[in-house]
């Protein structure tokens, strides 16, 4: 008898892992689950990649499991995440890898397990992937500098603070916005080499270094993503210097939009993170259904100014309008 128990107990756990309940409509077709899973919780980024999500979800009759690390440097809490995925068999994974080699082995193991995988935002190494759904972030590093470049009209001393390592998005806008402003004669890198890190404060802090180091020594500043160049911003704020400096950053947020507004920033790299969870969640499901899909999409970026802050394009993807 107990072993009776036993085993009907271990498939009922099964059962409830199994990936999906059957739809209502009798036919026993399962619905698809699907995991998301971002590199954070915090950012206004990934709020805005999982109302994406949700809304590809709704149009397509799955199910979202949205689960990442809550801060931005938690590397062994997303492979724990992914792994816990795999071993509930889920149907798909959506994923933006904290680290370019660090996810390498557990995203190895979800498609070996014959789970496919969609990487967003940041890419991965040597790892085969379903596709691949990101800001084309090298072009966005070189619209950075290219505006950089413009506002000091080709000659000034200019700051890049980088963000993580193994962080394979902002990598490639450092790289990018160094492509551009290396090529001018009149431009001088005064740093580029101090990180910002995951959270708002670690980047306000190694802006108040940069300023205690360099303070009337440059014109203009460059930061990666928006942790950096929120933190970047209250440094500024608090040391009595915004708007007195040339400040490009990367991502958009009601606070970094109030600092465009206020004229302490000059511009911003906008993504579309929306688009970005929707596309991704509407690819992964294609691929499921033996449908064709891209290996490399596109969700564009753009520069964001007040010369083209009220325009209808750039209020509809702040989601102001």
């Amino acid at each position: 008898m107990k072993v009776w128990l036993t085993m009907i107990a271990g498939a009922m756990l099964l059962a409830g892992c199994s990936g999906g309940t059957d739809k209502a409509d009798g036919g026993g077709a399962k619905t698809l689950r699907i995991a998301v899973i971002p590199k954070g919780a915090t950012h206004e980024f990934w709020k805005s990649v999982h109302a994406g999500a949700d809304e590809a979800a709704k149009e397509l009759g799955v199910e979202i499991l949205w689960k990442g690390p809550v801060k931005e440097d938690n590397l062994e809490d997303q492979v724990k995440v992914v792994e816990d995925f795999t071993t509930a068999k889920v149907d798909g994974i959506v994923l933006a890898p904290l680290d370019d080699n660090g996810m390498r082995v557990p995203v190895s193991n979800a498609m070996k397990q014959e789970i496919p995988v969609v990487i967003i935002d940041s890419g991965l190494n040597e790892v085969e992937t379903v596709s691949f759904v990101s800001t084309d972030n090298f072009k966005g590093g070189q619209m950075a500098g290219e505006e950089v470049v413009r506002l000091l009209n080709g000659n000034g001393r200019v700051i890049m603070m980088r963000y993580a390592e193994g962080s394979a998005s902002t990598d490639e806008r450092e790289a990018g916005f160094l492509d551009v402003v290396k090529k001018q004669p009149g431009i001088t890198i005064v740093s580029d080499n101090q990180y910002g890190g995951a959270t708002t404060e670690s980047a306000q802090k190694t802006a108040e270094n940069l300023l205690a180091s360099f303070r009337g020594k440059f014109d203009a500043i460059y930061c990666p993503n928006e942790s950096t160049t929120f933190g970047t911003l209250r440094a500024f704020e608090d040391a009595g210097v915004a708007g007195t400096v040339k400040f490009v950053g990367f991502d958009a947020s009601a606070k970094l939009i109030d600092g465009l507004k206020a004229g302490k920033i000059n511009g911003l790299i906008v993504q579309n993170p929306h688009k970005m969870g929707y596309l991704g969640v509407k690819t992964i499901v294609a691929h499921i259904k033996g449908e064709p899909v891209e290996g490399r999409i596109d969700t564009g970026a753009t520069l964001v100014t007040m010369e083209n802050f009220e325009t209808s394009e750039i209020q509809q993807l702040l989601g102001l309008k």
